[in-house]
């Protein structure tokens, strides 16, 4: 291949590399036109893919659900997963949640906010038909 090529294809890598060290995750997250699964790696450097559930504020911490798409050793089929998102790294990373309190807590406030929204859909159904 001519150095010329090679030298182009060098460039358009590092603007590739520089644009994914720029990304943060909470773009995706908090895209409600997006629909595509989320990747992530475990520490093994192993590639996960999952579907987003949800994005839950809590206690002034932003968590994620996420069921995976992709099997995960002792996470059963219907099964999800909370994310905290650690907003103090750049670009933003998430944990799996270790704390199982805190982690009912959330899958409790998801619940809660699903069912406010049945409820305001209801109302809006309501309204319309006046």
């Amino acid at each position: 291949m001519d150095k010329n090529k090679v030298k182009k294809l060098e460039e358009i890598s590092n603007d590739v590399d520089r644009e994914l060290a720029e990304f943060d995750i909470m773009d995706i997250l908090l895209d409600q036109e997006n629909t595509e699964p989320i990747v992530l790696e475990d520490d093994k450097g192993k590639r996960i893919t999952f579907e987003q559930v949800a994005v839950v504020p809590y206690d002034g911490k932003i968590y994620v659900v996420l069921k995976p798409i992709d099997k995960i050793e002792g996470v059963k089929d219907d099964e999800a997963i909370v994310f905290l998102c650690d907003e103090t790294t750049k670009p933003t990373t998430l944990r799996p949640e270790q704390d199982q309190e805190i982690a009912v807590k959330i899958f409790d406030e998801y619940y809660n906010l699903v069912e406010e929204a049945n409820k305001e859909a209801s109302k809006n159904k309501k309204k319309s038909k006046k």
